[in-house]
């Protein structure tokens, strides 16, 4: 066999060897099994299905459709829990009454506090509500403050940029596509901001709700809020409180009352008839009315629903 005959076999078994390589790599990367992530609201399931694409597999624990701080505990959770690669939570005590009880229960090592497999999103956040003295006579406080900033889009991009992060960590032969998903999103929602400020720009929006879920969205779009129907965070109003919300009202002249979806509407029309305040019924989680099929399609109803007034 002459020389060039060896050197075109060399060359032939090289490039064999070369297409060998990547068809395996291709078929691994194809093949391995998606990561498993249990949030604990959907909206940040949301953001983890847009970010991780079809690289994941979301649950999320609350529906949307239930009061946050009262989601039902299930049994079935602790399996999902167990065999979790990620557990994702909003964090300052939004989840203290469920959570940390079914991690403990699930035993997953990876999914504890500290581990990569637990992602905390609000460790980052500048709170608002901070209270100076923690008295849980005061009603359902969070000691760490306002766990609501899911309301406000500029702290979701924020969230959908960590979530990319933690992903291509856990996952690192997929870290360029999860940070491209994660940057399509956040412009998304870039662009949307522009027009949810836009069709509330120039309004004088004063405003009741039910509990203070709004602190993060008035303040990103300059609502105002001027009080809400829980004379205490988690506690009923009585007479007295429902008397002192009609005088608030009146002299404010605050003409809408924010309602969220899962609260009931006894109150709210109450108080419609004796100040003439508009009802409006929204969504302030993903899933917890038939439009809100995701973040943006929430947001979509939420800033309609300010902007009757």
């Amino acid at each position: 066999m002459n020389s060039h005959s060896s050197g075109g076999h060399r060359l032939l078994l090289k490039t064999g060897i070369t297409a060998l390589f990547l068809f395996l790599f291709q078929v691994g990367f194809a093949s391995a099994a998606p990561l498993k992530i249990v949030t604990s609201v959907p909206d940040l399931a949301d953001f983890a299905r847009r970010v991780g694409g079809n690289s994941v597999e979301v649950l999320s624990l609350a529906s949307g459709k239930e009061n946050p701080h009262a989601v039902p505990l299930r049994p079935s959770y602790i399996a999902k829990i167990r065999s979790a690669d990620l557990f994702i939570q909003m964090g300052l005590d939004m989840e203290h009454a469920y959570a940390p009880a079914l991690l403990a229960e699930a035993r997953n090592l990876r999914l504890q506090p500290g581990k990569e497999g637990f992602l905390d999103l609000g460790e980052d956040v500048q709170a608002i509500g901070v209270p100076v003295v923690f008295d849980r006579a005061d009603g359902d406080v969070h000691s760490k403050g306002n766990p609501h900033y899911n309301l406000d889009p500029v702290q979701a991009q924020r969230m959908v940029r960590a979530i990319g992060v933690r992903l291509a960590a856990l996952r690192p032969a997929e870290a360029v596509q999860f940070r491209a998903n994660a940057d399509l999103y956040v412009k998304e929602i870039e662009e949307r901001l522009g027009s949810w400020k836009a069709r509330l720009s120039g309004k004088s929006v004063r405003f009741i709700s039910y509990h203070p879920d709004f602190a993060y969205f008035a303040q990103r779009f300059g609502v105002r809020q001027e009080g809400t129907i829980e004379p205490k965070p988690g506690i009923e109003p009585g007479p007295a409180h429902i008397e002192a919300l009609v005088r608030n009202m009146q002299s404010r002249k605050v003409g809408l009352i924010v309602k969220e979806s899962f609260y009931s509407d006894r109150v709210p029309l109450e108080l419609a008839r004796r100040t003439g305040a508009v009802v409006v019924s929204v969504p302030i989680f993903v899933g917890a009315t038939p439009e809100a099929r995701d973040y943006l399609s929430m947001m979509d109803a939420l800033v309609s629903g300010f902007a009757t007034q």
